[in-house]
């Protein structure tokens, strides 16, 4: 049982203090004991650890709630052990205790956070130690790093210490303010590394934010010079040559990137106009026009400047000798460049060509290629003849990340050979996996129930260049114990508890930064250090021992056992209970609990011959509170006496011809050990082997002590059996004694006999009075007076005999609709025996009594409704049925038929609209509803039972006058027979969803039919179906609009199509909702008009040229077009909204030229 608390300078705000799970006792004996004597639970602080617990928590004591009485100083209590102690609030406390463990928390319970999950800052490779990192490549605005913590308020610095996971000599964050910035704490050099990832956490000492990346780039600086390979060159030149014709090529390298990096060429001196060098190679060609001479030397300084800005510019030189000599055809084949640099992945194929290094002899000799020096292990090649560089061996860098290769070009004549040089650089691919270093993965160890501790560290290395090196660690599992930071050091998260778990194998996974990143995991084990934070339990809260009386002094009589899940010294015992350890003793290091005493049952005191007493396990060496049981030493008593008969024989009287089951006498024996011991419980049986033909035909009842017939007697009359009967007590042992029971066979003769077997006297009416008189049964014996009583069938009393003259009457009033006929047995007992409580019961003197209720009209009819909504259409027939009404009688017979009528208000012309069917309750229509839509009828039906002469009951209907414009029709994919099938349902699944909407509404079903379709809604599909219906609203008796319920019904459509699955079958559902066909149709015709007011003007205008008479006759057709245009016109404003092009829907009235509501056979 835990519970955390922080440290609150208001109490009240925490009070009561959560537990989990809440302290809660139950007693066992709560469903042995009646509740009146159940007693109540009392809790308490029992002992606690620090000592001064008292003064910061109290216990209800009734409720078992925790307050914190005053808030607590962290620094100095950081957990609290309690042991709570329920007891009974009677004398006989049988207490039981639980451990109750409080961590105090740090008031400052929220983690830091970042504001962004990722910082990206520039710096220049030139600044000073100091510089802050900017957030722009223009280093113009610093980088912001804000850390936040909820426990401090926003405008307060929370003093947090912001930590980097690597890269620490290089940056390092401002100490203070709610902005930090990260500074410059030694130079950097672009040319070594070009970026820094790391990641930053904020802790506020307890707390720990979730890390963040920062990547800082370095910008350029111009730091580097151009260098040129050699100090000096030589070379030398002919006269023949011509002008263009390529000198030496010169290549200087700057280590900078960009503009810093671009080199320009120029000769400063030494060149008297003879030679020109290109600003962007620097090849050194033939001056045009010039004409060299034999013997001249030329000294040529070059300078190398990079593209820097003007007052940024670096540059160096070198010189150039050149020597002009005669036509030699022995010239050197010559190299077009010096030097050559390139570039090849590690991942090059063998055979790839690298490089084509064909250089040109002046004589036009054929040259020959070799590698001279830099290829010792002969990785690459070249063609002898071509001088095509060809890469030989697979490359890796790793190994061997630069070669230097000198190539000779010979023409194969004396002093005919020259040399360039070829740097091959390896770039490097992701071809190596991360790998853990082994020896640092040993004693990794933390103690138990600290969060936070720094477990240990792992690193991995990657002999990959750049990103394809770089590391990130990540944990495979336990992710919500441990974490792992990007150096790889490792933490937990949570505090662990050792007994718990004592072992983690922490899977740790490192990956590199490329692409597609390369892996490899290392198991790193984990110890739990134990902290001793757990008191000893016994195996069980509660141990009860069952002791013999007169029991050996110092006999053990149980084995306590407890555990300590923490490591170390053994678990002590001892008795709690001061007054205990009077009579029992317990062995501190085994926890044997033997008695010291004798104890006899009988003396004892206490209700229940038992002992309560407390024992503890300490734990010897640690602090912990000790651990609690509760032990319950019952005494058992030894069962000291034998049942003892209340009589030392019996007798009993039985009928030659008695049935199965016939009682004769009782036998009774009492037990004088403790009542309610198992030892003063008596029970009965048959002695089988003392009168083994006795024991066939007569059996005692276990517990009540009966004497009963085993089987339907045929015995001599005057015969005597005896019987033994045993009673015996489940005491230890088992202790018993044996009675014998006489049973002699009367003569026929003296027991009565009735004058028939069955009695079935006419009907007793439910309204008869209390001691009507029944029926009257009649039994005779030879010089016997008979006594009779009710041996069955009579439990609720309902019928009394009188035991002298038989006369059955009525006790209690009859019902016929509770119970229509009674089943009554009869017995007729010789007064003799009657009086000596020797009853015999026989097939003669047992009789039975067969009583019908006969029923009374003494229930009104019930109508199932008490309003009936129903609906007719304009066009409907004389006698067509609108609904039918129906009533519930709990009377029989003609006291249940009804008879119906209608009670309706008398109307202006006399006429009544609705009729009745006396007997079915079907209403009818009595006259036609033409152009009447929109009023409604409301009168009476009466039901009237036997015929309609006795009780009656009524109820309300109200019928409402449609058409099509109210009605929508629900089509489906199912053919009409199985929707007329189902009607009633679908009905009621329809009803229900409009009824949601408006409550009472009322579904009529008006056609069930073929589905409709094609132009006009002429053709038939009898494969699906059309139902159409409307709706009643009982707020205003009138049918819902069209509109309303489309509404209603196609926005539940989804919903609705589910509950029809049941009745429309697999795959059956609904299709649409539509308009009726004569409401589209009127649409259709309202759109078809052919003629406007317009051309009716325009016709008139060509007839006036004729004759005035044709005049006459077009303003008559233009009034009668006007009147039908105008009609049409208020039809389409009856039809839903978004299927007419005209306004808001209309009740028929208005468009007949008649706005009034009529309601029919109640003033509204």
């Amino acid at each position: 049982m835990k519970t955390n608390k922080q440290l609150l300078n208001a109490t009240a705000r925490i009070n009561p203090v959560n537990v989990t799970p809440r302290i809660l006792a139950v007693d066992q004996d709560i469903n042995i004991k009646p509740t009146d004597d159940q007693p109540g639970i009392v809790y308490s602080i029992l002992v606690g650890t620090p000592e001064d617990y008292a003064k910061y928590f109290s216990l209800n004591n009734i409720t078992a709630e925790l307050y914190l009485l005053r808030p607590i100083n962290r620094d100095f209590h950081q957990k609290f052990d309690l042991v709570i102690k329920a007891e009974q609030d009677n004398r006989h406390p049988l207490p039981a205790f639980a451990n109750l463990h409080i961590e105090v928390l740090d008031e400052n319970n929220q983690a830091p956070y970042f504001e962004q999950t990722t910082y990206q800052g520039f710096i220049i490779e030139s600044a000073p130690v100091g510089t802050t990192i900017s957030d722009s490549r223009n280093l113009t605005t610093p980088l912001r790093i804000v850390a936040m913590d909820n426990d401090v308020e926003e405008t307060k610095d929370p003093k947090l210490r912001i930590l980097l996971s690597d890269f620490v000599t290089a940056f390092t964050v401002t100490p203070f303010g709610i902005t930090r910035y990260l500074t410059l704490r030694e130079p950097v050099d672009r040319e070594r590394q070009q970026s820094y990832t790391f990641t930053m956490t904020a802790s506020d000492g307890v707390q720990e934010s979730t890390s963040v990346t920062v990547n800082v780039f370095v910008i350029d600086a111009n730091d580097n010079t151009p260098i040129f390979q050699n100090i000096s060159y030589k070379v030398n030149v002919y006269t023949d040559m011509k002008p263009g014709e390529s000198v030496i090529q010169l290549t200087a390298s700057d280590a900078d990137e960009e503009k810093n990096g671009q080199i320009i060429y120029e000769i400063v001196t030494g060149d008297n106009g003879d030679f020109v060098i290109s600003n962007s190679s620097g090849l050194i060609t033939i001056a045009p026009g010039v004409s060299l001479n034999v013997g001249r030397i030329y000294a040529l300084t070059v300078k190398a400047t990079d593209n820097a800005r003007l007052a940024e510019r670096r540059s160096s030189i070198t010189t150039v000798y050149i020597e002009v000599l005669p036509p030699n055809n022995q010239s050197p084949p010559r190299f077009p460049q010096m030097l050559y640099n390139i570039e090849v992945s590690e991942a090059m194929r063998t055979g790839a060509t690298l490089l084509n290094l064909r250089a040109t002899d002046r004589e036009k000799d054929p040259i020959t290629y070799h590698i001279q020096n830099g290829d010792p292990q002969h990785v690459f090649k070249i063609t002898q003849n071509s001088g095509l560089l060809v890469l030989e061996k697979s490359l890796d860098r790793e190994s061997t990340d630069r070669y230097i290769l000198i190539v000779t070009a010979s023409d194969g004549k004396p002093d005919s050979t020259s040399t360039t040089t070829v740097n091959i650089v390896v770039t490097d691919v992701n071809d190596n996996d991360p790998n853990f270093d082994t020896i640092l993965l040993k004693n990794f160890t933390v103690l138990e129930e600290e969060a936070n501790i720094y477990v240990g560290q792992v690193r991995a290395t990657d002999p990959d260049a750049g990103v394809n090196g770089q590391i990130r660690y990540s944990l495979s599992n336990f992710n919500n114990l441990f974490r792992i930071t990007s150096n790889g050091s490792i933490y937990t998260m949570t505090s662990l508890d050792r007994e718990t778990e004592d072992k983690y194998n922490l899977l740790v996974e490192a990956s590199d930064g490329a692409v597609d990143p390369r892996h490899s995991t290392v198991t790193v084990p984990i110890r739990v250090l134990d902290v001793d934070d757990n008191s000893p339990v016994f195996s069980q809260s509660t141990y009860v021992v069952s002791v013999p009386e007169n029991n050996e002094a110092g006999m053990i009589i149980l084995q306590l056992q407890a555990t300590d899940a923490d490591l170390g010294p053994n678990t002590t015992y001892r008795i709690r209970t001061d007054e205990a350890r009077k009579l029992f003793s317990v062995n501190q290091w085994t926890g044997e609990l033997s008695i010291l005493e004798t104890v006899d049952y009988e003396s004892l005191s206490t209700a229940d011959a038992s002992y309560t007493f407390v024992v503890e396990a300490l734990d010897s060496g640690g602090s912990m509170p000790p651990g609690l049981a509760t032990v319950i030493v019952q005494v058992k008593d030894m069962n000291d006496y034998s049942p003892e008969f209340s009589e030392p024989s019996y007798k009993g009287l039985v009928a030659p011809d008695a049935l199965k089951g016939s009682f004769i006498t009782v036998v009774s024996a009492e037990d004088k050990d403790p009542p309610g011991s198992p030892a003063s419980r008596v029970r009965y049986k048959v002695d089988m082997t003392e009168f083994p033909y006795s024991a066939s035909i007569f059996e005692v009842e276990e517990e009540t002590g009966r004497v009963l017939t085993r089987v339907n007697l045929n015995e001599e009359p005057s015969t005597i059996f005896k019987l033994a009967i045993v009673a015996y007590d489940d005491g230890e042992p088992m202790k018993f004694n044996t009675t014998i029971v006489e049973i002699t066979v009367l003569q026929p003769s003296v027991i009565p006999r009735f004058t028939q077997e069955d009695y079935r006297p006419p009907p007793v009416s439910e309204s008869a009075p209390i001691g009507t008189v029944v029926v009257t049964v009649t039994a005779a014996a030879i010089n016997q007076t008979i006594v009779y009583s009710i041996i069955a069938g009579n439990d609720a009393g309902v019928f009394r005999i009188n035991n002298r003259t038989g006369v059955i009457t009525t006790n209690k009033t009859l019902d016929y609709e509770s119970v229509k006929d009674y089943e009554i047995r009869i017995q007729a007992d010789s007064l003799l025996f009657f009086r000596s409580n020797l009853r015999v019961p026989s097939r003669t003197n047992t009789a039975k009594v067969f009583i019908e209720v006969q029923d009374e009209n003494d229930h009104a009819p019930v109508f199932t409704k008490s309003l009936y909504l129903g609906g007719v259409t304009e066009d409907a027939k004389t006698f067509t049925t609108v609904l039918q009404v129906e009533v519930e009688d709990q009377d029989s017979g003609n006291y249940s038929i009804s008879q119906f009528r209608l009670i309706i208000p008398p109307t202006k012309d006399g006429k009544d609209g609705f009729v009745i069917e006396e007997y079915t309750g079907a209403i009818k229509t009595a006259i036609t509803f033409r152009n009447m839509r929109r009023s409604y009828y409301k009168f009476e039906v009466i039901a009237t039972d036997n015929y309609g002469t006795e009780l009656s009951s009524s109820a309300q209907v109200v019928v409402s006058v449609v058409n099509e414009l109210d009605m929508q029709v629900i089509v489906s994919n199912v053919p009409p027979t199985l929707v007329e099938q189902n009607k009633d349902q679908l009905i009621g699944i329809l009803e229900r969803y409009v009824q949601d909407q408006i409550p009472g509404a009322k579904v009529v079903v008006e056609s069930i039919g073929p589905r409709r379709h094609g132009d006009g809604f002429q053709e038939e599909d009898y494969s699906k179906s059309d139902l159409m219906v409307y709706a009643i609203d009982p707020l205003t008796n009138r049918a819902i609009s069209r509109n309303e319920l489309f509404k209603f019904l196609d926005g539940k459509l989804l919903d609705i199509n589910k509950d029809f699955q049941p009745y429309l079958g697999q795959g059956g559902r609904i299709l649409e909702i539509r308009t009726p066909s004569v409401v589209a149709n009127v649409q259709k015709q309202a759109q078809a008009v052919g003629y406007t007011e317009g051309a009716l003007l325009a016709l008139a205008i060509i007839i006036i040229l004729c004759c005035l008479p044709a005049i006459l006759i077009v303003m008559v057709t233009y009034r009668q077009r006007q009147a039908e245009c105008a009609k049409t016109a208020r039809i389409q404003m009856a039809l839903p909204a978004g299927k007419s092009t005209s306004g808001p829907a209309t009740n028929l009235y208005e468009e007949l030229g008649d706005n009034t509501m009529r309601g029919y056979g109640q003033q509204e």
